[in-house]
């Protein structure tokens, strides 16, 4: 049974509509009732006190593997969605690369199902480009999108051919739909390191920008040709970030976001072969960091997502090259956007920004009907939002995080910002 919430004494913050002040909160069932004016004849049921704390839209991660079905191992649905709420995060694309893969409505709707079942975050599933990911057959995209996925990709999985590519971005054009796309060159992309002088001194095989940027090159030319709207997962390079600002400037459909690994780290940071750095696109130059952080800044790149990928213990402690790429980063979204907000000078608005109403933004063009007000604190709008106390400290240890998933570069560093109080559809599946 739904109840009316009260969330007062907070700072709220709408990156969407710029409104940034302190107010009240109030929620009715599923939907926000009212925002700074509360009726007089509103009766809350609860009262939240978020003194000290920010009210903001529920955070929007675009790259979050839940590992269900299939890596059950490595982490489960309840564990990855409970991790999520409790970093403020209320919606989440999850990639294809499940096992079985998502190519089968059938699959598709358990998956929403079970979701829907544990009532925590909203699930919007990525259907694979081709069958079994394995690169030459392409799915039903349309029996898929009414099952409920918002777009098409190949997750790390390249394609066998461009001609391939060039046959799913005709077809996904043709429908309207939005085709996923991890810029990396089949052939040059099979290294673990970004190239450079420390993956020579390591050892490291390593993967050039070149992999990224030819990519590139091919995915705009197709995109001219064929008129489909891509969204380019998870830029790494300097040299990726301008030609996807000329690509924008030109009038391309193109929307890309950036992991919070990439946006914070370089390849510096894999020290002495730190496997919790082995990451896929691998930890570029401390330039390419600074590109990527800029480009954030200035809307070229339009979201910032968690990459989140739990991987087992065994996994991790093989040696570097042989050790599985990934990290866990749903719980480290919030204050890794903080940060990097605060020590960029972009501010704490874009910070929230590009983690909410941005990608929600990006999800908006998928042919499903969303809900109303994804990502945004709107009257009438779906009651979906954290409440955050901007100041609070804590550090990023094994047993500080809710996933299964223990593994993250940014193990020990300190973090400043965390969530207290998360809203789904009206319900308080975190704190309170």
């Amino acid at each position: 049974m739904k109840e009316n919430i009260l969330i007062q004494n907070g700072r709220v913050i709408d990156p969407a509509s710029g409104f940034d002040e302190k107010a009240s909160v109030a929620l009715a069932g599923r939907s926000i009732a009212a925002i700074k004016n509360i009726a007089n004849d509103f009766v809350p049921d609860r009262v939240i006190d978020a003194e000290g704390c920010i009210v903001a839209p529920g955070l929007v991660d675009l790259a979050a593997r839940l590992r269900e079905p299939g890596h059950e191992h490595e982490g489960m649905l309840e564990s990855e969605m409970a991790a999520a709420v409790a970093g403020g995060v209320t919606s989440l694309v999850c990639p294809p690369d499940t096992d079985p893969v998502l190519d089968e409505p059938g699959l598709v709707e358990m998956l929403k199902f079970r979701a829907k079942k544990l009532r925590l975050a909203r699930l919007f599933p990525l259907g694979a480009l081709t069958l079994g990911l394995a690169g030459d057959v392409l799915t039903e995209m349309a029996e898929l999108t009414e099952a409920g996925c918002v777009g098409f990709g190949q997750a790390e999985v390249p394609l066998k051919s461009s001609l391939v590519l060039q046959r799913a971005m005709q077809y996904a054009s043709t429908f309207g739909y939005t085709v996923w796309l991890r810029p990396q060159d089949r052939d040059l992309g099979t290294g673990v390191a970004a190239s450079g002088p420390l993956a020579t001194r390591l050892g490291l095989s390593g993967v050039p920008v070149a992999a990224e940027t030819i990519a590139l090159f091919t995915i705009f030319e197709f995109m001219k040709s064929t008129g489909a709207r891509v969204h380019l997962c998870r830029l790494s390079s300097a040299a990726g970030v301008q030609l996807v600002r000329e690509a924008k400037a030109a009038g391309l459909p193109v929307t890309c976001d950036v992991s919070i690994n990439s946006l914070h780290l370089a390849d510096v940071d894999i020290g002495y072969f730190d496997s919790r750095a082995r990451l896929n696109p691998p930890l570029r130059q401390q330039r390419d960091r600074d590109a990527l952080s800029a480009a954030l800044a200035d809307g070229t790149i339009d979201a910032l997502v968690s990459d989140h990928t739990p991987i087992e213990a065994d996994a991790k402690t093989l040696p570097f090259a042989e050790s599985e790429p990934g990290a866990t980063g749903l719980e480290l979204l919030l204050p890794l956007a903080l940060q990097w907000g605060a020590q960029s000078g972009a501010g704490l608005a874009r910070a929230l920004e590009v983690v909410t109403s941005a990608p929600a933004a990006l999800l908006a063009h998928a042919p499903a009907a969303l809900p109303h007000g994804l990502g945004r604190l709107v009257a009438g709008g779906m009651a979906d939002l954290c409440v955050f106390e901007p100041g609070a400290e804590w550090q990023a240890t094994p047993g500080a995080l809710r996933s299964q998933g223990k593994h993250t570069p940014f193990a020990g560093y300190a973090m400043r910002g965390r969530t207290r109080v998360t809203v789904v559809d009206g319900q308080v599946v975190h704190g309170g």
